[in-house]
């Protein structure tokens, strides 16, 4: 496989893994819904920087490092869960707060650098995020790649991950999906506190039940 071919077979397993669902998922969805749309994208762009830190680690040989060092990929799980709990119990205390529209008070207003913080510490604490990256490079980048893939391959990464999770927020911003969350939402927020603090518990649960996952 010559590297076009491996840039871009390694670009679609990554945009492959930001389609599954999870964590990020469910945080965009929900904060483009209850906040705004400028949060859901500051969350987008939060998650495209996550991922081309990401990228960074795994041409650094991530995958070599998690696969050799047992603990530290238990340790990397322990805190990525606990990470998600804290934040379902976020978003579970606060599901029965009433959304104020009122952009004259700014401590009602959204907060699109608070989302953008939310979006990259969640997706850098994810540690199946870290190994889908370890693996896909291990797996598909040359030992020895040219010089250029350096610098041609975090902005591309920047642009799958922020760019597949815009589209997400955007369509999940719309006034009419707006309002029906706003009727719902004590449910909807718990629903997404749940679905992230079953991950989070999932995490903390498999943490040293082997390495299976990097075979």
């Amino acid at each position: 496989m010559n590297i076009s071919s491996a840039l871009i077979a390694i670009l679609m397993a990554l945009l492959l893994g930001a389609i599954s669902p999870g964590p990020s998922f469910v945080l965009v969805v929900r904060n483009s819904l209850g906040l705004s749309r400028r949060d859901g994208l500051a969350t987008a762009m939060g998650m495209g920087v996550g991922g081309v830190c990401f990228s960074g680690v795994a041409l650094a040989g991530l995958y070599t490092l998690l696969n050799s060092v047992e603990w530290l990929y238990g340790g990397l799980k322990m805190a990525g869960g606990a990470y998600l709990l804290y934040l379902a119990l976020r978003i579970w205390r606060g599901s029965s707060s009433s959304i104020v529209i009122d952009r004259t008070r700014p401590e009602a207003a959204p907060s699109p650098g608070r989302s953008f913080w939310t979006g990259l510490s969640t997706q850098l604490t994810n540690p199946k995020t870290a190994i889908v990256y370890g693996s896909i490079f291990a797996a598909l980048l040359p030992q020895h790649p040219p010089s250029w893939c350096y610098i041609a391959l975090p902005p591309l990464v920047f642009a799958v991950e922020a760019g597949w999770y815009a589209t997400v927020a955007v369509c999940f911003s719309g006034r009419g999906l707006r309002h029906r969350y706003l009727k719902a939402k004590i449910w909807i927020d718990r629903c997404a506190s749940a679905a992230i603090a079953v991950l989070g518990l999932r995490l903390i649960l498999t943490a040293y039940r082997g390495t299976d996952v990097l075979h």
